[in-house]
Order: structure tokens, then sequence, then C-alpha cells
């Protein structure tokens, strides 16, 4: 008997109104859309929402600089953006904004709610003016030295260096990045909510399985360092929604932000004639409907304890998961205009096909924080081989007998039926990795089966079958075959490739695709004449890409011409007997991990034949540690043991990196660990 259906509201995080959508930005949206799709081919009642987050003091000064109206700016970035997911076929149900009634109402309603329950104080606080600008200074508006780290350069609130958050009077060095003076401290009376108590409720809800181990782990740190009252209101001048009863005190963004999911869904339900009791089905404290947020690290902290506590401060329900992803980084480094790797979603889309770019980051993402990379060179790589070279290729392979020498019928049985009922079980395993958001996985078992329906053509033949009028009708045993294999493997890619998915569908004439649908083969019936499904990435047109993403420095007079170094760069020459000083092993990776609390180390256990070693080696940007396991390395294996913050390593893998990205070195094929490189 099938499962019954879930009803599930899903929400990715709400985009800021005052920048276009950039790729970083696209992980997060390609990863709830994947996610949704799924729940939607299984069956399930998902509905999706977001908005644009339109209130603070950034909007209102960009506003004022553009000489237009906050609502003008607003407006004009949500069509953007709305324009850049659809050309990413991110596929929401509700796509809303913040600076709306309905929003207004839930977050005064929130306010009431709070202060009823004697969940809000009022007091004074000494805070950051800017003289020179004449306003009261937004956290983020504020930036300097780290008090705890002393990294320089970060935001009043939080440290992008080593994630600690704190208050504006404690960095070192502060300026104000309005005028880019020192800010002086004035009193202001503020509104503050009593987070901290919700300590032991939010204890257990993150004991209860509703964030991943490493967020959980994360939090405690701040449990540790006792949760504190937070600061809900700001100061004029400030766009965003006054608090009821007062004259110049404005709902902090970060409370009007999150209510923006519930402003979304209200507003869906009302436009699509649905009853107000849908929305207190979803949203109360008793509901049996799932939630679940997807987020980046970055902003954990406001969605795993000040909006669970808000909710349940106010009666409404806690979320059911909360799923925390990791960064983006290209070629191994943050996303630069200088290099042409911070590359608008326009832009993007200008050159490549978007699907080409919904797959690769299917193929790195996984359940955890790690960041990814988008190598180009290799996203260029694995576009073609797997999704050209592999899938579609197995359908055009097939579809040309099928056509040409049956009038493009399929025959009426299965040349392998029980191939086809393991591609069919595999669904269930694939399905488990979609629901736990380990899509590399799920591709990776995708592309073991297009290898395995591609040997099978292979050692079929169909081509040299087709030759014999005997053989002849086995062509159309085996090509009906490939194609329902074919089926399955774009019924397995189709939360991922929803436009390749559906043209598919359309050229089997197999109907809506559906997770329950695999189960039945397509035969007997009749499909179209196969047209490409996909082509191969050009190269060129990612090299564009990135040039067109490149900032062009400003034009000046010619100066003297500097002296041109003769060779790729300059290197420093060393004497053989300094080389042959290094002895490089063959080694074999026997476990790999991500070592908590740093950027960039993975942690690897060598097996070099006749010892293990552990080494920490700084690739997390360019692989993932699973990817590693079995994986032949160079090891430096004389290299005196460093000792550092996160333990001893002992030796280095050899990696060569550039503007390409990042590569680790290895033999080119398997050799027996330990064996000397000479």
């Amino acid at each position: 008997m099938p499962a019954k259906p879930r009803k599930i509201l899903a929400t990715s995080a709400l985009p800021y109104a005052n920048g276009p959508i950039h790729i970083g930005h696209l992980v997060e949206y390609i990863q709830t859309d994947i996610w949704v799709r799924y729940q939607r081919l299984a069956g399930h009642d998902v509905t999706y929402l977001c908005a644009s987050d339109a209130h603070g003091t950034p909007i209102m000064l960009k506003a004022r600089d553009a000489g237009i109206t906050p609502e003008a700016l607003v407006e004009r970035f949500r069509a953007e953006h709305q324009q850049a997911f659809a050309g990413f076929r991110v596929d929401f149900n509700n796509y809303y904004t913040t600076h709306s009634e309905e929003n207004r109402e839930l977050v005064e309603e929130f306010y009431a709610r709070l202060d009823a329950g004697g969940l809000i104080t009022q007091r004074v606080i000494q805070q950051a003016y800017d003289a020179e600008a004449g306003m009261f200074l937004p956290d983020r508006f504020i930036r300097g030295d780290c008090p705890v780290c002393g990294t320089p350069d970060q935001y009043g609130d939080s440290c992008e260096s080593c994630g600690a958050t704190y208050s504006p009077s404690e960095l070192g060095n502060p300026r104000s990045v309005v005028s880019g003076t020192a800010p002086v401290e004035k009193p202001s009376v503020h509104y503050f909510f009593r987070l901290a108590a919700f300590a032991e409720s939010l204890r257990q809800w993150l004991a209860g399985g509703h964030v991943q181990e490493g967020v959980a782990r994360k939090l405690q740190e701040w449990f540790s360092a006792g949760l504190r009252d937070w600061d809900i209101s700001r100061d004029a001048p400030y766009f965003g929604f006054r608090i009821p009863g007062t004259e110049d005190k404005y709902f902090y963004v970060w409370l009007d932000a999150p209510v923006g999911y519930m402003a979304s869904h209200r507003n869906w339900l009302r436009k699509t004639g649905r009853p107000d009791s849908d929305f207190d089905a979803a949203w109360d404290a008793a509901s049996t409907a799932e939630l679940h947020h997807f987020i980046g690290k970055d902003i954990l902290y406001f969605h795993t304890l000040f909006w669970p506590a808000l909710l349940e401060g106010a009666g409404f329900r806690k979320p059911t998961a909360v799923h925390v992803h990791g960064f983006l980084t290209v070629n191994g480094q943050k996303m630069s205009k200088s290099r042409g790797t911070f590359i608008a979603a326009s832009t993007y889309l200008k050159h490549l096909d978007p699907e080409y770019l919904r797959y690769y980051y299917a193929f790195k993402l996984g359940p955890g924080l790690d960041d990814i990379d988008l190598s180009l060179e290799d996203f260029v790589a694995r576009v073609n081989s797997d999704l050209v070279g592999k899938v579609v290729n197995l359908a055009s392979r097939c579809a040309g007998f099928i056509s040409q020498r049956f009038d493009g019928a399929l025959a009426t049985s299965l040349d392998a039926p029980a191939l086809y009922r393991e591609f069919v079980a595999a669904g269930g395993s694939i399905g488990a990795a979609y629901e736990q958001l380990d899509y590399g996985r799920a591709m990776r078992e995708t592309m073991q089966l297009a290898d395995a329906a591609n040997r099978y053509i292979d050692d079929q033949k169909p081509w040299v079958l087709a030759r014999d009028p005997a053989t002849l009708p086995r062509v159309q045993l085996v090509c009906t075959q490939g194609l329902n294999l074919f089926r399955l493997l774009m019924t397995y890619l189709a939360p991922v490739l929803p436009r390749v998915a559906e043209q598919a569908a359309a050229f089997l004439h197999a109907g809506p695709v559906s997770w329950a649908g695999r189960e039945t083969p397509l035969l007997g019936s009749r499909i179209s004449t196969y047209e490409p499904l996909l082509v191969r990435v050009d190269p060129g047109a990612v090299s564009r890409m990135v040039e067109d993403s490149m900032d062009k420095p400003p034009t000046t007079s010619p100066a003297a011409p500097s002296p041109t170094p003769k060779g790729p760069e300059a290197t420093t020459e060393i004497e053989l007997a300094d080389f042959q000083k290094v002895d490089l092993r063959i080694a074999t990776v026997l476990q790999a991990e991500a070592v908590e609390g740093a950027d960039k180390l993975v942690r690897l256990t060598l097996d070099i034949g006749t010892e293990q070693r552990t080494v920490l080696s700084g690739i997390k940007s360019a692989y993932a540690p699973a990817d590693l396991v079995g994986r032949q390395v160079i090891l430096v294996a004389n290299l005196k043991p460093r000792k550092m913050r996160f333990g001893i390593s002992q030796g280095m893998v050899l990696a060569a990196g550039g503007d390409a990205g990042l590569f680790l070195v290895g033999p080119d094929a398997p050799a027996p660990p330990g064996l000397r490189v000479s």
C-alpha cells in the first residue's frame, strides 16, 4: 500500500532586494528546487515559498543614492530576481515580498503575542551614531577589527573569519561605512526579545534531529556562552515596519524577514482561493504538516535560535528541519570580479544552458555544510561526459533504429527484463539520497546505471544485428530495452534536469514523469523522431562568460611599458641534488574527512605500503572527502611532520593549482602503495 502523501512547506532564504542574483546564490535555490521536485515526483503535496527581503538601512540608502523610493528599488530587483530564478527552472509556488500588508499584519501579531507573554523588554542603550551623516548606524554599517580573532574589516555583528558574534561597540578601530568616520555613542531606547527564556526548549529542539550534527555542534558554542536578549528594534530613519505605539522605532529586518515565509504562504492561499484555515493548519503549534527551511551557513544563527524561539513565543509551530549548506568557490577560490568568476545569473544564461549548472551543483552537493567548488574545467568535462556522453547519447543510439526500421514502434516485450528490474530497484536508493540531500550520491548512482545501460547496448551491438534480416527483430527488442533504461535514467535525473526530462517524456510519449511510473515499462507504443536533448558544453562559451564577468579597468593614457619577464613565470632554480632529497611515494587514500573548524583542510589516512600516515591537506575546496577514498596520490614522505592547530600532519600530498583550479597529482595507472616515484 503506498505511503500517505506528506504535506510540506519548503522555503529558501529570502534574497536581499538590492543586487542581482549570482551563481553563489543559486547553490541554495537549485538545492531546494531539486528537493522539492523530487518530493512532488514521489507524490507529496509541496508548497515552495520565497520572497524578496525588502527592508533595512542598505536598501534605504541605495534607493536614496539612485534617486528613487525604496519601494521602487525593491520592485525592480524583485522582478530581476524572479527572471533569474525562472531562467534556472526554480519553480516557486509563490515569490512575494516582505514589504506587504500580509507581513505587516503578521509581524504586529507576533509582537503583540510576545509582548503579552512578557517576552519583550525595553532599555536604554548606547548606540553607534554617524554624526556626519546624522543617523544611527545598523550593525552592518559599522566595520572594524573582530574582537575575538582580530581580523580587520569585519561587520559590526559577526566575523566572517571566525564566526564570532558580538555588538558593534566591541569592534576595534570602528568606522561608519556611510561617511568613513569613527562613530560616536548616543543613547537610545531599544526593544529586546528575551531569547534566553527559550534556552531549554531550543536545546531539546536541536537534539531532536531538526538540524545537521555540524550545526548542532556549532550552536553549542552559543549556548555555552549564554543566550543574550536580542535587539529587535532600529531607530529612524529606517525602511521597514514601525513598531506599534512608537514614532521613531522600527522592527529590525531580521524580525520581519523570516515572518516573510508565513506572509508569502498567506498571500499564496488568498491568491489561489484557499481558506484561511489552511494557513492555521500549516502554522499552528500542533500542525502535522512539515516545514523545511533551506539556508546558507552564514545565517544559521537567525534560523536555528531566533526564529524557532520567536515561533514558540508567539504560539506557532517550529520548523521540521533547517537544512544548511556551505558556500561556493570557483576554481578553488572566492568568486572574483577581477578573475571573471563573480558570475551573475543573467550573464551565465547568456552563454550556457542552466541545466548544465543544475547538474554540476547536484553532483557536488552533499547533506553537510562543506563548501563546494565550481571548477570550470571539470564543469565542462563532467557535463560532457555524464549528460551528453552517457545519458542522452543512449537515447540517440537506440531511437534511430526504432524510427527508421520499425516506424517508431517499440517492441511489446523487453530483451532483458531482469536488467530493467535492477534499474527500477535502484530508484529506492536514489530516492533516499534525494530525500537526505545527498545529491552527489544520487548522481553517482545514476551514472553507474548509465554506464550499465551503455554496456548493454555495446554488448548487444544493434548496429551489427541490423545488417542481417534474421536478427533484425532483436534490434527492436534491444533498442526498446535501451530506451526504457534511458527513461528510468531521466526519471532519476528529472529533479535536476526538469526541461530535459520533460522533452524526453514528450519524445517517448511517456506521459508526465513520476517516481511510481518507473515500475511499468513502455511497450508497444510509438515514439517521435529523436532530436538532440542536450549538446556538449562549448569551452569557448565558458571563456566568453568569464570574460563578460570581468571588471574592465578604466581606459587610461599609455604608461611606459614595464619589463616583460621571459617564460611563463619567474621561478627559483634549484640543483638536481636538492630535488633528489625529496622522497616521493605513491599512497592510497584509506579514509578522508573534513577537518571540523577548518575551511580548507581534509584529514587523509594514507597507506604507503609499510605504514599508514595522517596528512592534513588544504584541498577541500576542490575535492569532496567521500570522493577521495580509494584514490592514489603522491606523498612527500620525508617531509618533517608539522604540528598544526588541528593535529600533526605527517607529510604532504602533491597538487597543482592555478586559475583553472586545484588538482591532485597521482600515478596514471594503479600502483602498489609505497612505490618510490622517480
